[in-house]
């Protein structure tokens, strides 16, 4: 059963379409990130579901109620949508401890105060913050205030969780050991969750599904390894990972494909592809090609080496093509040498041909 339905959403800021025409569907329970570039409406979205932006068109349902209709001229307010949300500020009360921040909403609602106590403590204990009741925002770490801010989008017990940008003030450490608690707490919670973010490590380390938006579109949707390995176009493809993408026209003689790009060069595909004969956008993951001293394959020169910890990252050169390429970060080259290459893997973008300059 999905707990969130969105048809057809607009919202225009003057000349510019933050949702342009957006549909989607969140299933109950299911954690889904919505991924994009800086400006491409996520926040906006997020705005439009809690009630804090109207749109211009189109319908939200929440658990099958519609909470927004421009046809039909509804808009439920915010208080009435039993939305939580964390901003990517944590916007706590600063004159506040932080049992008084995570009870504001309840005292709003003039809840009694035996269940005020009840259900902050319940709230604390889920996010790890027993303690530090008495302890104000100035007191606690960057980490300790955005699980003040989930605890306080929690208490009132939502039917729907809204995430924007929560971790993106935090250093990589705290920032990885906090999406793993957003995981821990959203799976043990059962909360129907969405995610907005601009990092794709983030999205694919959180979701059940990603959903990557573009200029107010919603482009692609579904699993993380799907969009990662099927992007549906370019990009996607340039947008989730790090990629080389390729015009040219696949050829097969005797069995073996190869990619003739412009200017006559020739790169050998693995005879696992199946790729039919003919012009072809192919996207080649830096992982998906590899290199040796001694062949088989395409030769080419080293341009630069990175090393990235888990792996090693080389910029190759062919003529005038350049590839990035990872490998094992034991498998070590020199820049300016010369190694030869195979591609194991490439997955066909649909796109137009690119236009000639």
């Amino acid at each position: 059963m999905s707990q969130l339905v969105i048809e057809g959403l607009k919202k225009r800021f003057g000349p510019v379409a933050a949702l342009d025409g957006l549909s989607l569907e969140v299933k109950r329970a299911e954690l889904l990130v919505i991924l994009g570039p800086s400006g491409c409406g996520k926040t906006t979205l997020l705005r439009s579901i809690a009630g804090l932006e109207r749109p211009d068109a189109g319908e939200i349902w929440l658990e099958g109620e519609l909470v927004f209709s421009a046809a039909r001229r509804i808009f439920l307010p915010p208080h009435r949508r039993r939305v939580g949300i964390v901003f990517q500020n944590y916007a706590l009360w600063p004159h506040l401890n932080v049992f008084s921040n995570v009870a504001y909403p309840l005292r709003v609602k003039r809840f009694s105060k035996h269940e005020i106590r009840r259900r902050v403590g319940e709230m604390l204990k889920l996010v790890r913050l027993e303690g530090l009741e008495r302890r104000y925002p100035h007191e606690l770490s960057a980490g300790q205030q955005q699980r003040v801010a989930l605890a306080r989008a929690l208490v009132m017990e939502p039917c729907l969780l809204l995430l924007d940008e929560p971790l993106s003030n935090l250093d990589a450490k705290l920032r990885e050991e906090l999406r793993e608690e957003l995981k821990r707490i959203q799976r043990k919670t059962g909360i129907t969750t969405v995610h907005v973010t601009h990092d794709q490590g983030e999205a694919m380390a959180l979701s059940d599904r990603i959903g990557v938006m573009d200029s107010g579109k919603l482009i692609q949707i579904g699993p993380p390894a799907e969009v990662y390995q099927k992007p549906h176009n370019e990009f996607v493809a340039k947008f989730v990972g790090a990629s080389n993408l390729l015009f040219g026209d696949v050829k097969e003689q005797d069995g073996q494909r190869s990619l003739l790009l412009q200017g006559g060069l020739e790169l050998p595909l693995s005879g696992e592809m199946k790729l039919p004969p003919g012009p072809a956008l192919l996207l080649i993951r830096p992982e998906e090609i590899t290199i040796s001293r001694n062949g088989p394959g395409l030769g080419a020169t080293v341009k630069s080496a990175t090393y990235l910890g888990n792996a090693l990252e080389y910029r190759l050169t062919i003529g005038g093509l350049e590839l990035q390429v990872r490998t094992d970060p034991m498998q070590i080259f020199n820049v300016g040498e010369r190694i030869f290459l195979q591609i194991r893997r490439a997955t066909p973008i649909r796109a137009r041909r690119p236009e000639q300059g």
